[in-house]
């Protein structure tokens, strides 16, 4: 698959540029382990899980060894839990996210993704459980992330939804509040979640799916960046248009070797190679900023004007060199913005340059959304909602997935710092305008129409 050239071109990006496979993620639907008793379908899940994921890590080390290339995250993605334990009690789904936890814990996976609910157009029986569930599911466990759909281009937003996923998210700080609200750092609200994103906590096994699969998620900001600065020494006057052509070259480069990591475990394992999501994913270590691109085209910083339209080249580039690499290019593809997991992005939020109004303007053609926003902890559940509301809208109209990951840190105010560790980085509390003044928005509830372009023949 990689010619000689290819080869020493990835070596360099491993040695220096910080190119890594950040996860390959085994999906496992659980549809067959359904049980309306729920002890039945914990132990039915965990023999599946086992049986089909008991090698992953062994597998992925192994292959990451042949290869000389990093495989930074194991993890595993599971059909919905509110459709697949759609029986159960809120309790007992609290239950279920203890037992994917425990078996997570025992294969030596980073996360589990996959206790969800899909409710765009409205609720079941046991979407409402999960979400009930979620504050003190996500309390409970270290590795479980969480993710509800609340809205798509075919189906409009579900305001309901919505509003309820302003209380869930307050209660999920409040819940982990000894550890700074983290529980919402694993909880994404989404429009148009694709169904084999590999990157958490978005992570879940779509009904389309099959029973088992890997997909791999490769990041390379700092590859993308040296790229762009050897292409501009090498030659000044080169314009917008040709670094966009060095940035569909260089995610070429990442997305071959993302499936060829991908297939090689997949074969391990006996299971079907899927994805190959290619999504510029950063990480608090210096070298692997996606805010550090924006500096080399020409901005002071990331939230400089300019900003959305430097992510809009950036997000095409990555996502036409990608497919061009490979016909199995899929979850979300393109730059994420992670405001506390990017050491650019978070200085620039610290500085002010950065700011909520900003973020969501950039969000309109970035791949994810308003990621990892760190707000004061006092905000209301209505504001929250209302903040997830104006992102739903801008996937829905859009036709393109977006997200909020928001963190009310619980005794945090606008300005101040947070840690939450590791990958999850630092983060300043940013503020949101207005002063509220949403509640009597939120409360109307009901569903926001599907725009006019989503009905096709």
């Amino acid at each position: 698959m990689l010619t000689e050239r290819e080869i020493i071109a990835t070596l360099e990006m491993l040695r220096s540029e910080n190119l890594d496979v950040r996860t390959v993620t085994l999906g496992v639907s659980l549809f067959d382990c359904a049980s309306d008793d729920a002890g039945r379908f914990i132990d039915r899940v965990r023999a599946k899980i086992t049986r089909l994921a008991g090698n992953l890590v062994d597998a992925c080390d192994e292959v990451g060894l042949v290869y000389g290339i990093p495989i930074v995250n194991k993890r595993i993605s599971v059909s919905p839990i509110a459709v697949a334990a759609g029986g159960l009690s809120a309790e007992q789904m609290c239950a279920v996210a203890e037992g994917l936890d425990e078996v997570a814990g025992r294969l030596r996976c980073d996360f589990l993704g996959g206790f969800s609910a899909l409710v765009e157009k409205g609720f079941s029986n046991g979407d409402r459980a999960l979400i009930e569930a979620i504050p003190e599911a996500l309390a409970r466990t270290g590795r479980i992330c969480s993710s509800v759909n609340v809205a798509s281009t075919a189906a409009g937003i579900n305001m309901d939804a919505v509003a309820l996923m302003g209380r869930t998210v307050r209660l999920a700080a409040a819940r982990t509040a000894d550890r700074d609200g983290i529980g919402c750092a694993k909880l994404v609200v989404f429009a148009n979640i694709p169904q084999d994103v590999p990157f958490m906590a978005g992570a879940y096994l779509g009904v389309g799916e099959p029973d088992a699969v890997i997909n791999v998620g490769v990041s390379g900001p700092g590859v993308v960046k040296k790229a762009i600065d050897r292409a501009r020494a090498a030659d000044p006057g080169l314009d917008l248009g040709g670094i966009s052509e060095t940035i569909k070259r260089t995610a070429f480069k990442v997305t071959r070797v993302g499936e060829l990591i991908g297939r090689r475990v997949a074969d391990r394992l006996g299971v079907p190679f899927g994805v190959v999501d290619l999504s510029l994913a950063p990480t608090p270590t210096p070298g692997d900023s996606v805010g550090e691109i924006f500096q080399s085209l020409g901005l002071e910083s990331i939230g400089s004007p300019g900003s959305t339209a430097v992510l809009a080249m950036l997000n095409d580039a990555v996502k036409k060199g990608g497919i061009f690499a490979s016909s199995h290019v899929g979850g979300l593809s393109g730059a994420f913005i992670p405001v506390s997991e990017d050491l650019s992005i978070a200085a620039a939020a610290r500085s002010g340059r950065l700011t909520i109004e900003k973020l969501e303007a950039m969000t309109s053609v970035c791949s994810v959304g308003l990621d990892m926003v760190a707000i004061p902890g006092d905000t209301p559940a209505e504001t929250i909602a209302a903040v997830i509301a104006d992102e739903m809208a801008i996937g829905v109209v859009n036709g393109k997935s977006t997200a909020a990951r928001l963190i009310p840190v619980p005794g945090k105010k606008a300005g101040d710092r947070v840690s939450f560790g590791g990958l999850l980085g630092d983060a300043t509390i940013i503020g949101l305008p207005g002063g509220g003044g949403s509640a009597g928005f939120i409360a109307l509830g009901g569903r926001i129409p599907a725009p006019v372009h989503s009905f096709k023949n």
